[in-house]
């Protein structure tokens, strides 16, 4: 498993970052200027202001937002930064390498660090874990629920890709079970 994004995921960041001016009508200078003229202060809610003011779809306002906002930790291009910075909880970050020697198993995965999870991908993300309060961590997968009675419908919009629709929280490391691996590679032949 290598730490990085795919090639498909390289030329979509790519794809996004060059086609701004051309999808928006203004290079990213401008777009900095006008959010000097935001009203909102939290990055959800002037996301939603660039939609509803002038129609910037989602992944434009990440890239404008992301030129407006100071580095407020480790960036992408610091995945290990990122990961030691999310990963603090020791039972949780138990649970994360767990479910990486899960991801071992499976052949050509990658794995991503994001500020807020991490990403689990061959082609397309297929899973990602995220810590949760208390020691644990949730696991989404790229699966229709109904496969595993231990799966269950994601209860919240998570920011991680909306093609992980099940998800299951790990209590403890040793729940990367033999199901859970199950599971892990059934969704990544989903991706």
């Amino acid at each position: 498993m290598t730490a990085v994004l795919t090639e498909r995921q390289k030329k979509w960041f790519a794809t996004v970052q060059a086609n701004l001016e051309k999808n928006t009508g203004k290079p990213l200078a401008d777009w900095v200027t006008i959010m000097k003229t935001c009203p909102e202060t939290g990055p959800r809610a002037q996301a939603a202001w660039l939609k509803a003011e002038y129609g910037v779809g989602q992944n434009h306002a990440a890239q404008i937002l992301d030129a407006c906002r100071p580095a407020d930790g480790p960036g992408w291009d610091e995945p290990e930064a990122l990961r030691v910075a999310l990963w603090k909880d020791a039972a949780s970050l138990a649970i994360l390498e767990a479910v990486e020697r899960v991801a071992d198993g499976v052949e050509g995965v990658i794995a991503g660090q994001r500020k807020g999870y991490t990403s689990f991908s061959r082609s397309v993300q297929f899973a990602a874990l995220r810590p949760l309060k208390g020691g644990r961590a949730l696991l989404g997968l790229k699966l229709l629920p109904e496969v595993s009675p231990r799966l269950s419908s994601s209860a919240r919009r998570e920011s991680w890709s909306e093609r992980l629709t099940a998800t299951v929280e790990l209590d403890a490391a040793d729940q990367a079970d033999a199901e859970i691996s199950r599971l892990f590679a059934q969704a990544a032949d989903n991706g």
